[in-house]
């Protein structure tokens, strides 16, 4: 770094900062891993070249989640990114309810597709996709019945 020693020398310098390059992180059998996480739930995710199939904790995506908002859910980092049918998915989740477990196999899928094709990562940064839901319920405190709710007060 050069000496610097007045707001001139300032100006002279010339410091691009230079954006941060994102590598492809690929293992020996061709795939990209990555932890999603939403309220309690944890999903470890892993991405590889393939015909589409998603599978969760050694299921189809469909039968572990039944509902199709869930699924809809799972899917919009591939379709945002518009990867449909390219991509072999397949992810393990633990932890929280099913809402959870589907918000964090989503985190888990977009990150892991950004380490397997980093040019996806504007599309899936502007969709929100990459940044980590991080509410979580909050404890319940005593003298309280709930979080925040008081118990019913009667003058009587």
């Amino acid at each position: 770094m050069a000496d610097l020693s007045s707001l001139k020398d300032l100006a002279t310098t010339s410091s691009e900062a230079a954006a941060p390059v994102h590598v492809r992180k690929v293992d020996a059998q061709g795939r990209s891993y990555a932890t999603g996480k939403r309220k309690d739930a944890v999903a470890r995710v892993w991405v590889k070249a393939g015909s589409g199939k998603i599978t969760i904790n050694g299921k189809p995506y469909e039968a572990y989640f039944a509902r199709p908002v869930l699924q809809m859910i799972l899917q919009q980092p591939i379709v945002a990114a518009a990867r449909s049918g390219q991509f072999d998915i397949d992810a393990t989740v633990a932890g929280g309810g099913l809402s959870g477990q589907a918000g964090a196999v989503r985190h888990g899928i977009s990150k892991a597709l950004t380490y397997f094709e980093p040019g996806l990562r504007s599309v899936l940064k502007k969709g929100g996709f990459l940044t980590r839901d991080s509410r979580v319920v909050e404890r319940k405190k005593y003298g309280k019945a709930k979080a925040r709710r008081s118990f019913q007060f009667s003058k009587r």
